[in-house]
């Protein structure tokens, strides 16, 4: 069932395999099921899917890497990596653009940043750095 897994390959080993071969996905960040962007209790439709998808490949083809857009509604909460954080706040026209042609409305910047499964923070009350 997990081929690469029962053969004793990690994370790392399937990177290294992978530029070995000359793949260009070798260094792609791990991606999340976009489920994980919506909060408990929100419905999970092919449509909020699909906005949060648009909007990260907005973000995306403006050269942000590693991110998460969280979805509530008709606003847009960014988790960006630190060092990316300024430079949001440097293009925000373009940030606010690309977001905005995904259907959201409000574009705000998480200034805590990326990270991953924040949205268990409501669940226990802690901080999940």
């Amino acid at each position: 069932m997990f081929p690469l897994v029962d053969a004793g390959f990690t994370k790392a080993d399937v990177r290294a395999a992978s530029r070995a071969l000359g793949l260009r996905t070798w260094d792609k960040p791990a991606a999340a099921c976009l489920a994980s962007r919506v909060p408990y209790g929100t419905p999970v439709t092919l449509g909020v899917l699909d906005t949060v998808a648009r909007a990260e490949s907005g973000l995306r083809a403006l050269g942000f890497r590693s991110l998460r857009v969280r979805h509530y509604g008709d606003l847009a909460r960014l988790e960006l990596e630190g060092d990316d954080l300024a430079e949001a706040v440097a293009r925000r026209d373009e940030v606010v653009a690309a977001v905005r042609a995904a259907g959201y409305a409000y574009v705000t910047l998480d200034l805590e940043g990326l990270r991953s499964g924040n949205l268990n923070q409501a669940l226990s009350g802690k901080e999940t750095r």
